[in-house]
């Protein structure tokens, strides 16, 4: 097992010596290209008494952390504090907000005064943004609810005015108040209460108020799922190995993180070179597998190709010391070492989606760092190697918080499914929280599954070293971006990938933004083709070619060319309409070699024999 990667600081250990800062050093982080404190010896008292303090800090915090669904209260405190204290001493600003309220209070009382006049229906004094669909209904445009609905959305421009553009608060500070505001009144908006929401009132009066009855129960049948860690209602429809991951195909290789699954051919034919998909290790690998309609790993076989398929072991508290360095040796490196086995003196075609896409620039890294030319090319599936830009799931990465999660994880091994869960739907929430608790509590009524939605809620847990390695090297430090990141003890960097790269990004993506994806261009010395297509990071991906209303812009920039920034590559990178898959195959097609015989599954004699069929025993793992 390797050894935790010097750049990650730990915590949790017994120290020998303690780190004292130099005159006129913060005890903050140092950067990384600052020489390490001068060590000081403890005594055998001192070292005790570190120890107890120690343990005491993190059991406190490990308590606070379930309280708050692991998130710093002192890193939100210093973020509203930051503001609050610079909006105290901005007169100007402080009189531009009272102008404005002013002004919309003046907007809102002549709205409702034309309401009077007109029946009671007339045009709104402010829209809402194009993405929010809370008082869609007809309902809302009439009075009372239309006075509601209309000062609740001119009270949300007052916030977002009053907590952004105040001189002196930092920029991250100032993204974390913003978004915890808007937090705070989405939960407060109208549409979430019966005496507010006219939709939720006609509700009750169509069935006798039978709705909140049904609401009642489908609340008590969730909380039971919740309590006793059962699958969400509507799941049970999409059962792995049954309704999704069904592409026939055998698991050749397992080790104590990953199963390997090699798909049967579809074709009499397939290109030389093999796929191996790496997906992240935050999901069930079966989201690029799911109903047989939409199964990328289908529609890849279907085209010519071999496909690999790296499914992870959902971690429990005995793989706590499983570092980022083990999930690129288990697990990236010693899938390509199967799938040469199987198709032996082939390059490989790699593919990496999300965070799968992250290991894997890694991996192309180091193997291009140490001569390793199996990789004929790399696709980054919305996935990012910088860090800087990852968009607001980075609001809360702080040094408090990470060592808050830290503390938390240390306590139970991992990072727990429920804990992830809700850092992402808190990114849409609107979507994903209050209108799903308005649907099914006070509607009464259930949102049908799809085998999209099925598949998200069969999340994963992530090792406690895994996670804190994730964390502090990649969105902390940002080391793979900027030269740092460290494989077997050694520096690597995204520059020395020499391998065509094919990138996609996805428009309405809040997980890894497309212009965190677009950074690839700065990063790698090779053709980049990127493409930008609709879609969030989930469905923007699964994009099924029979399934109308997708479209893509790509452009591929040679390594010679010059760089292009964002909003030029919008403007004139060609757009087309349909699904991107079958311009993804044509690129991989153009990049391989005639088609020839399929392979064999497995390869007994070199050792990797077929143990099972697909989609094998990880993936059903709770």
């Amino acid at each position: 097992m390797s050894s935790r990667p010097s750049g990650l600081r730990t915590r949790d250990r017994t120290p020998k010596a303690l780190a004292v800062p130099s005159p006129g050093q913060k005890p903050d982080r140092p950067p990384a290209t600052m020489p390490p404190p001068i060590p000081v010896a403890l005594s055998s008292e001192d070292a005790e008494l570190h120890q107890i303090r120690d343990t005491l800090d993190h059991a406190a915090h490990a308590g606070l952390a379930r309280l708050t669904g692991g998130l710093s209260p002192a890193a939100l405190t210093a973020a509203y504090m930051d503001w609050a204290v610079h909006l105290a001493i901005s007169p100007g600003k402080q009189l531009e907000l009272a102008a404005r309220a002013a002004r919309k209070g003046t907007r809102l009382v002549q709205f409702a005064s034309r309401c009077a006049l007109d029946g009671g229906i007339c045009e709104p004094c402010v829209e809402p943004l194009p993405q929010d669909r809370r008082f869609a209904g007809d309902e809302w445009q009439r009075w009372p609810f239309n006075v509601i609905h209309q000062a609740f959305l001119l009270q949300q421009q007052w916030w977002h005015n009053a907590t952004t553009d105040v001189d002196g608060v930092t920029r991250r500070h100032e993204a974390v108040v913003e978004f915890v505001s808007r937090q705070i009144l989405d939960m407060a908006a109208p549409s979430n209460f019966v005496a507010t929401n006219p939709m939720v009132q006609r509700r009750i009066l169509e069935t006798g108020g039978q709705n909140l009855v049904q609401g009642f129960h489908n609340f008590l049948d969730d909380w039971q799922r919740i309590v006793r860690s059962k699958p969400a209602v509507g799941t049970e429809a999409f059962q792995v190995g049954r309704d999704v991951a069904v592409t026939p195909g055998k698991v050749i290789y397992r080790n104590r993180l990953i199963e390997l699954i090699q798909y049967a051919p579809t074709t009499d034919e397939v290109r030389p070179e093999p796929i191996l998909i790496v997906p992240a290790w935050i999901m069930k690998y079966y989201i690029l597998d799911l109903s047989p309609a939409n199964s990328l790993v289908r529609y890849l076989t279907d085209q010519g190709f071999t496909v690999f398929m790296i499914s992870w072991k959902n971690p429990m508290a005995d793989d706590r010391d499983l570092g980022m360095d083990d999930y690129r040796k288990l697990g990236v490196m010693a899938a390509l070492d199967a799938v040469n086995a199987v198709v032996p003196d082939r390059k490989i075609h790699a593919v990496g989606y999300c965070l799968g896409g992250t290991l894997l620039a890694i991996v192309a890294a180091a193997m291009a760092r140490d001569g390793d030319e199996r990789l004929q090319t790399v696709s980054l599936l919305a996935a990012q190697a910088d860090f800087r830009e990852a968009g607001e799931l980075t609001l809360f990465i702080n040094e408090s918080q990470v060592h808050f999660l830290e503390d938390m994880m240390r306590s139970q091994g991992y990072l727990d499914t429920r804990q992830m869960a809700g850092a992402f739907q808190l990114l849409r929430s609107n979507d994903l929280i209050w209108s799903r608790l308005v649907r099914h509590y006070l509607m009464g009524e259930r949102t049908p599954l799809n085998d999209l939605m099925a598949w998200n809620a069969d999340a994963t847990r992530m090792p406690y070293r895994m996670h804190a390695d994730y964390l502090e090297q990649l969105f902390l430090d940002n080391n793979l971006a900027e030269g740092r990141f460290l494989a077997d003890g050694r520096p690597i960097a995204v520059s020395d990938i020499r391998t065509p790269i094919f990138a996609v990004g996805t428009e309405r993506d809040h997980v890894a933004p497309w212009r965190s994806a677009f950074k690839i261009h700065l990063l790698a010395d090779t053709d980049v083709t990127f493409l930008l297509t609709t879609g969030g990071h989930n469905a923007g991906i699964v994009a099924d070619p029979d399934q109308p209303g997708g479209r893509f812009q790509i452009l591929t920039k040679p390594a010679t060319d010059r760089y292009l920034d964002p909003d030029t590559w919008t403007r004139i990178a060609p757009r087309h309409e349909g699904s991107w898959w079958p311009e993804w195959a044509r690129w991989l097609a153009a990049h391989s070699g005639k088609p020839t015989q399929p392979p064999l599954s497995g390869a007994s004699s070199r050792g990797y024999p077929v143990l099972c069929d697909a989609p094998g025993a990880y993936v059903l793992q709770p």
